[in-house]
């Protein structure tokens, strides 16, 4: 048997198939023959129908599987696609594991779709004109977006809101746009808009509904949701429909767009003209107008399709043909429904699979509740939202003022049955279990919509058993009862990696928080919330412990508050803790035992046991000399440059031994530590501002530069990152970062918790409007707040989504002083500000710290001769393993040679 490599011109990922080799001349029994399998289709349904197939005994001893995929890239997760813009990688959103393909023997052919199905001989045929038979076909085919037959639809500069590709090709166009229109006012057409707008385009909505998001809100939502977002600038059009896409070539010889004379403008977009008569001077359409089932292979071969489209399948995900199977947004359900939700699809992924390898199961529906943040507004939905069931009524919370809008429908029998959520979604878990469970409330529905009782529900841990708690797998309460008390799960990542349950869209998790403690609680187990198995208390017990006591070293906390010597966990934090209360350098005494990997050579250790240089460049304002000085350190020390998304330079490749020749030379130069190896700020972004762009109405690099010096080596629970946008255009994308700043026109707007994580989450507007001794006293306060309280290696948009009342829980803190500590965190910031020291030039002025930057402990001055360097992209990078010559580790001792 033969395989397929994957090659740079054939974009095929293939496993290697193996035969036993045979030591006797008596062969041995023939191995079972495979049946094939062909997945037309590799995304997120796609990949789950191949993951739940190989979770059934035996399947891939049974099929033999070839997946065609239309895009050149493995399946990714869309339910993130508009986190690319914030810096999420194609790679983070990658839903195939590196391993999965080679591990059941799966061959991918990217960019290579089906093009034609022979039903009667069992064959597929692909675009590239490949013969693939098959004794089952699943098609995965999904659904493409509806673009309004409008006339100058085609234009250039007009996109589509899909997939990667379309991604790409909308950040090229707007780089040179100035406004954009989105067409659609559902799910996807609100979060392009938000990429426009994050893009700095001015950006319109035109919705032909009558409201944003019909399908999820009702009246009263939608009114709350297009406040919400029109505060952010965003310019909504709702009633009206496009009527047609003018051009430049379609424009007189002298007409220009504020004065634009490119000379590529003819065939681009120029306006947009509406049915209510407006015209909207646009650089840039994305259509969002909804979406439609890929069924044209289908309805090629014959098989029965549904009146609106839709691959007509049974409760078994089967079409017609008993040989073909139909999933995801292709599909028309048993039910008559097209479901255009990811986990309706893994529903009947998983139908399919269990199928296909024997089982019996049957898909008759599913859970289209949605939670979202759209524009940075919380919207959810569940359930039967917009109260279509007889005889049932509403109960409505409104607060205009706040951007809050709440809507409980409840049944005949007092059950929950569905509801809206506009503007705070914290009960959505617990609400979206309730409806799902069909069980008669047992609270007054008025308490679980009143601000005063968002913690009163506590349904979830007296619900039947047969309650989905997580619709994304289909997990139910008892499947996770069942995962505490007979498979012994006594966390909830545990528990995760059981049931699946909350590995979704995580909208369950706190609902899984809960039911988890409340069953080991029930068991007896006491639920330990201290910060490892040396210390009872939280990191905020510990780090108030730390102030209050003013301990200074780690062996007498531990002597007093904890047990043993500790551990990885709780050494570096109650390092971090010191060091964030002025503890002393970090690499002196006691303290340098404790630090992190990368703390022990403030460097940032590398893959390939190298070092990266980070020097700090506030605000990315750096002088010609700065930059000759960085260039001359690369050149001599033969270090690999990068351009950061932060504004500043990384020099890689660096060994422990010339970690210190580098600093030197960087702080005679007027540079310093740019803390990039610390859990601590890493850099304040900056866009021009008002100095030099036409739209500033702040010096945003001035006040970038001053942050980035008042906050440089804060340490902290986990690395801040912030920026300053000089305009609403924000150019520097700070409703990404744990912090960050926008101008007005009359003062700055602060926005915090957002973050370009696991979970990319847009910040919230914690104030307006302020001045700048206002804004500058509230960052302090909010950042030493948070250091104080966060949970080890939590973030700032974890900890806010955690906080106790949330943001307005952290508005009364820092903005009224409810709890009455704001004095403190004053203080706490300004024994920062007046104490901080630059640890790199610290550690060179001291002979005893230089002693740990050393490469090997028997050759402390002699860099060893064999380690080889070679080219990378016209660069120098250290030697791989597989290559001849040393790899250097960190704080190597031994010499580790790769042949």
């Amino acid at each position: 048997m033969t395989t397929t490599a994957t090659t740079a011109t054939t974009p095929t990922a293939t496993a290697p198939a193996t035969t036993p080799a045979t030591t006797s001349a008596t062969p041995p029994p023939a191995a079972p023959t495979r049946k094939d399998l062909v997945l037309v289709g590799h995304g997120m349904v796609g990949q789950r129908f191949l993951e739940a197939l190989f979770e059934q005994p035996g399947a891939a001893a049974h099929w033999r599987v070839t997946v065609l995929a239309e895009e050149n890239r493995p399946a990714y997760d869309r339910v993130r696609l508009t986190s690319w813009f914030s810096g999420t990688t194609a790679e983070e959103l990658n839903l195939c594991p590196a391993d999965f393909l080679a591990r059941y023997g799966v061959e991918l052919r990217l960019g290579d779709p089906a093009a034609s199905i022979d039903r009667a001989a069992r064959r597929v045929t692909t675009a590239a004109g490949h013969v693939l038979p098959y004794d089952a076909l699943v098609l995965a085919t999904g659904s493409y977006p509806f673009v309004p037959p409008v006339p100058g639809h085609a234009a250039e500069g007009c996109h589509v809101y899909r997939t990667l590709d379309d991604l790409e090709a909308i950040r090229a166009d707007a780089a040179a746009a100035r406004v954009g229109a989105v067409v659609g006012g559902g799910l996807l057409g609100l979060e392009a808009a938000g990429a426009l707008r994050a893009m700095g385009l001015e950006t319109h909505v035109v919705e032909f509904a009558p409201r944003l998001m019909a399908l999820q809100v009702d009246e009263g939502g939608g009114a709350v949701l297009r406040r919400k977002i029109e505060d952010l600038g965003v310019v909504v059009h709702t009633g009206a429909g496009t009527e047609r896409i003018d051009t430049h070539g379609d424009a007189p010889a002298d007409d220009t767009h504020d004065g634009d004379t490119r000379a590529d403008a003819t065939g681009r977009v120029r306006a947009m003209a509406l049915s209510d008569g407006t015209e909207l001077p646009v650089d840039l359409v994305v259509f969002s107008a909804g979406v439609r089932p890929r069924d044209q292979l289908a309805r090629d071969c014959g098989l029965p399709v549904g009146e609106r489209g839709g691959i007509a399948v049974d409760e078994r995900c089967r079409t017609a043909d008993p040989h073909i199977w139909a999933i995801g947004e292709c599909a028309l359900a048993a039910d008559g429904r097209v479901y255009g939700l990811v986990a309706p699809g893994y529903a009947m992924a998983e139908t399919a699979a269990l199928a296909l390898a024997g089982g019996d199961a049957a898909f008759t529906g599913a859970d289209t509740s949605t939670k979202l943040k759209l524009l940075g507004v919380d919207v959810a939905s569940f359930g039967d939202a917009h109260g279509t069931a007889e005889g049932c009524l509403d109960v409505l919370y409104s607060n205009s003022r706040e951007g809050v809008y709440k809507k409980l429908v409840i049944g005949a029998d007092g059950a929950l049955l569905g509801g809206v959520l506009v503007g705070d979604t914290e009960a959505y878990g617990v609400l979206r279990t309730l409806a799902g469970s069909g069980a008669p409330l047992s609270a007054p529905p008025e308490q679980l919509v009143l601000p005063a009782s968002a913690d009163a529900p506590a349904g979830p841990v007296t619900l039947p058993d047969d309650a989905v708690v997580c619709s994304c797998h289909n997990v139910t309460q008892g499947a996770i009862k069942d995962a505490v008390h007979e498979r012994g799960c006594r966390t909830v990542p545990e528990v995760k990696k059981c049931t699946r349950a909350g590995t979704g869209c995580g909208s369950c998790v706190k609902v899984l928080d809960t039911l988890v403690t409340g069953e080991l609680a029930a068991e007896g187990v006491e639920i330990a919330r201290g910060l490892c198995e040396h210390f009872t208390q939280t990191r905020a017990e510990l780090y108030e412990i730390i102030r209050v006591k003013g301990i200074d070293s780690f062996s007498r906390l531990i002597d007093e508050h904890g047990s043993g010597e500790g551990c990885d966990v709780c050494k570096p934090v109650v390092a971090s803790i010191l060091a964030g209360l002025g503890g002393g350098h970090i690499l002196d005494g006691e303290q340098a035992a404790l630090q992190d990997t990368n703390d022990h050579h403030l460097a940032n250790l590398q893959r390939n046991g190298s070092y990266s240089v980070v020097p700090r460049v506030p605000g990315g304002e750096i002088t010609p000399e700065g930059l000759i000085t960085i260039g001359e350190i690369a050149r001599d020390f033969r270090l690999y440059t990068k351009i950061t998304g932060g504004q500043r330079i990384d020099l890689f490749g660096a060994r422990v031994d010339q970690l210190p020749l580098i600093w030197k030379r960087l702080v005679d130069a007027g540079f310093e530590s740019g803390h990039a190896y610390g859990k601590a700020l890493r850099t304040v972004k900056s866009c021009v501002g008002e100095t030099w762009c036409r739209y500033g109405v702040q010096d945003s690099v001035a006040l970038a530069i001053e942050l980035e010096l008042r906050y440089r080596g804060l340490r902290a629970p986990h690395k801040l990152k912030s920026a300053v946008s000089g305009c609403a255009r924000e150019c520097a994308e700070a409703q990404s970062k744990d912090f960050g700043v926008i101008a007005t026109s009359a003062g700055w707007n602060l926005y915090v918790g957002g973050n370009g994580g696991m979970t990319p989450r847009h910040a919230d507007l914690l104030a307006a409007d302020l001045d700048r001794e206002t804004l500058i006293r509230t960052i302090d306060r909010f950042l030493m707040f948070y250091i104080r309280t966060a949970d080890r290696l939590e973030r700032t948009a974890p900890w806010l989504e955690r906080l106790e009342g949330g943001l307005d829980h952290l508005r009364a803190v820092v903005l009224e002083d409810s709890l009455g500590i704001c004095a403190d965190l004053d203080e706490l910031m300004s024994r920062h500000v007046a104490t901080y020291r630059d640890e790199w030039a610290a550690t060179l002025a001291d002979p005893e710290r230089l002693r740990r930057f050393v490469s090997f402990a028997n050759a402390p001055d002699t860099p060893d001769p064999t380690v080889r360097f070679v080219p990378e992209r016209g660069q120098i990078r250290p030697a791989r393993p597989d290559e001849d010559g040393l790899v250097l580790v960190s704080g190597a001792e031994l010499e580790v040679r790769s042949r």
